[in-house]
């Protein structure tokens, strides 16, 4: 191994230092004291020596995100069913902030930077970022481009918060669906299918006939926008009486495969007017409010209509459990949000344990000057 030069003092009075890395590649730095130059000089010996005797790890190749995100889209991403999620959280977040650093100088003070500057942003948001960055330097550990991960604090969120927003009563559901049969037949039945059944935007649009059981009165819910679900994800989805006069007036119209397609037969994909546009302007019709100063949105959003199918479930005597395997939902902390619903409804309760109570007994009323002068005359005739 090469001899390493001794510190050189600076005109601005520091030390220097050189020395050869366990690659060969010359290094250099400056410290306050010849005794700091000499002990840095002495570890990278030290670490040297350990490389080139197989005690320690090579140092990875300089990588920088850029190229891990292009290794990512390339190796991992294609595999996955969120391929363009991924594409865009990198495009929108990931990139400008960590693009031209190198992997190494990625440190758990830059990924709190990047948490702070995400504040306006929802917690859940973030975490999905953080997920996805976590995800590829874990890949790029793999790749030996990295020896380790940095710490990733991610923001914690309330699994069962209750900060959503649903239709509160029958007579709001009957006066949307309304307003969506006069906006067209496939409006009303993709809505009411939604409101009865808390199915997901993407499990609509993904559902063709086949999967939809009339004699057993199931749904069958394993499709997504971009093809089928997990096979963990299948579930069974019950088709109540009202619906299943819909689903059949609907069935009778459709020639389809695909039990709501767009226009050219084809899946409706998450930005569909039906979605989005179309939602919003049967809230208008139906006469429901927009926020003040808001000419583009309402309070309610497309997922809220699947709010509305789990807390109405809750109002009308449904259990956790149930409404837990139809939402699909693959933990109950989720399905606890609403829990709280209608207090009102409980009052079926009150009287379940009224075979608990202890029986009755009727109260004695003592007259205590009677038992005082019994008591004296007690101790009178003792004497």
């Amino acid at each position: 191994m090469a001899r390493t030069p001794k510190p050189t003092q600076l005109p601005s009075k520091r030390w220097r230092g050189r020395w050869l890395d366990a690659t060969g590649k010359r290094r250099s730095a400056t410290f306050a004291t010849h005794n700091d130059a000499e002990a840095a000089l002495a570890r990278e010996r030290v670490q040297a020596r350990a490389i080139a005797t197989g005690l320690a790890p090579a140092p990875p190749p300089r990588k920088t995100f850029l190229d891990l995100r292009d290794a990512w889209l390339t190796l991992r991403a294609t595999a996955k069913r969120s391929k363009d999620d991924d594409e865009s959280m990198l495009r929108r977040h990931l990139v400008p902030t960590f693009g031209n650093l190198a992997l190494t100088e990625i440190t758990f003070a830059r990924i709190e930077q990047f948490k702070a500057e995400r504040q306006h942003l929802a917690p859940q948001t973030v975490r999905h970022h953080l997920d996805l960055l976590g995800a590829m330097l874990r890949f790029a550990v793999d790749l030996n481009w990295l020896n380790a991960i940095p710490k990733i604090v991610k923001p914690k969120i309330r699994l069962c918060s209750r900060n959503y927003n649903y239709f509160r009563s029958a007579s709001e559901v009957r006066r949307f669906l309304g307003a969506a049969r006069d906006k067209s037949e496939m409006h009303y039945t993709l809505y009411a299918l939604a409101l009865h059944t808390g199915m997901r935007k993407g499990e609509l649009a993904g559902l063709t006939w086949d999967r939809v059981d009339f004699d057993r009165r199931l749904i069958c819910v394993d499709h997504s926008y971009d093809g089928p679900t997990k096979a963990d994800d299948l579930r069974h989805v019950p088709i109540d009486d009202v619906l299943l006069d819909i689903l059949r007036k609907w069935r009778l119209k459709s020639q389809d495969e695909l039990v709501f397609p767009n226009r050219a037969g084809n899946i409706l994909d998450e930005h569909a007017e039906i979605f989005v546009e179309g939602f919003h302007k049967t809230l208008d019709a139906a006469q429901f409010q927009r926020p003040k100063g808001s000419r583009r949105a309402h309070f309610l959003r497309f997922h809220d209509l699947r709010h509305t199918f789990a807390s109405h479930f809750m109002m009308r005597g449904g259990n956790l459990f149930d409404l837990q395997k139809i939402l699909g939902h693959k933990s109950t902390a989720l399905t606890l949000r609403y829990a709280h619903l209608s207090p009102d409804h409980f009052s079926r309760l009150h009287g379940n344990f009224a075979d608990f109570a202890a029986p009755e007994r009727e109260a004695e009323v003592i007259d205590l000057a009677d038992r005082r002068e019994h008591r004296v005359k007690s101790a009178g005739s003792r004497n």
